[in-house]
């Protein structure tokens, strides 16, 4: 295993950053759009990272952690339409097109709301910090406009995409990596009548199992997960261990909690309830052998805060495998 991140280089200069911090594999997001991509587009931004001697390894399919409306291939998980057979089509050709580009894969999420969060509080030295509290979502948004999705349709609508696009991608070779719906909120419960399946571990277990291959695995959050877990502390490396054994890690996106199911704040990595030397030791005896990502950097001050943030978290990282990897 070893260190990456899920990028967006504005340009050459951010690439050389990554490289001088040691980081030298990525996923990048295409900002062309989906409709006009091509495998000479993919292979120029390979180019592009290899002039740094930055491998350009996965990208952002356009299913992002927005709801459905925000994203280019949105209707594919909106329920039965033109649309989405349309969507699937053109997904099954951009598979081909990242196998002809030298990827190793595609992330993705699979969820009609987005990502989930209430006011931020704030931690340490005043870094601003994302927050969830289950009983201060408002109530009053009403029915989801895509309309409502219990379990089964959701289930229904998983199992049609992988029927459709994981035989493609064992056909090309390219590991696509489900990121789980951030946060999960219980099993039986939805918000604004839509279920979260693929938030809880269970749900995860069930993804892989619907269709077992090599190429249907996952873009494992470490906070995601912590997050639906009563005692994230003692829990984790558990469900770390489960995924790992089957080999359905592509990628891992390292933060920190504090809390736990319905109730949490994204900490820096050093300090939430996580142990996150334990997390790397119980990845590195499951032989997982890709990425180790940060994500959902705190907020601080200054005029380069992300910058700044994720370069806290290389060193971090970096630091945390050499003593993984030394014991």
């Amino acid at each position: 295993m070893y260190i990456g991140t899920q990028t967006q280089c504005k340009d050459d200069v951010d690439i050389e950053v990554l490289a001088q911090l040691g980081v030298v594999n990525v996923d990048q997001t295409p900002t062309t759009p989906w409709a006009e991509w091509t495998t000479d587009m993919l292979k120029a931004e390979r180019d592009r990272f290899d002039k740094y001697g930055v491998n350009l390894e996965m990208i952002h399919i356009p299913l992002g952690s927005r709801d459905v409306f925000k994203n280019e291939a949105g209707a594919i998980f909106l329920g039965p339409s033109d649309a989405r057979d349309r969507g699937i089509d053109r997904m099954c050709e951009t598979i081909k097109m990242m196998s002809e580009a030298g990827l190793r894969g595609g992330n993705y999420n699979i969820t009609l709301l987005g990502h989930l969060r209430t006011e931020s509080k704030y931690g340490r030295g005043g870094a601003k910090l994302s927050t969830f509290e289950y009983d201060k979502l408002d109530q009053s948004l009403g029915e989801f406009e895509g309309g409502a999705a219990d379990e089964d349709t959701m289930w229904e609508r998983i199992d049609y995409w992988l029927q459709k696009v994981i035989p493609v991608a064992e056909e090309y070779k390219i590991q696509l990596a489900c990121h789980p719906s951030d946060p999960g909120i219980g099993y039986g419960t939805t918000y604004r009548g839509v279920a979260r399946v693929l938030g809880m571990v269970d749900g995860f277990k069930k993804f892989i199992d619907l269709y077992d291959s090599p190429y249907n695995g996952l873009n494992f959050c470490v906070g995601c997960m912590s997050e639906v877990l009563e005692n994230p502390a003692d829990g984790i490396c558990d469900v770390v261990r489960y995924f790992g054994e089957r080999k359905k890690l592509f990628n891992i996106h390292f933060r920190n909690i504090k809390g736990g199911l319905k109730n949490f704040v994204e900490v820096f990595p050093d300090e939430g309830d996580v142990n996150m030397l334990q997390v790397l030791r119980t990845l590195k005896e499951v032989d997982y052998p890709y990425m180790i990502m940060p994500d959902h950097v705190p907020g601080i001050s200054g005029p380069e805060p992300g910058r700044v943030g994720f370069a806290f978290t290389y060193g971090y990282i970096h630091a945390l495998l050499q003593a993984v990897n030394e014991s």
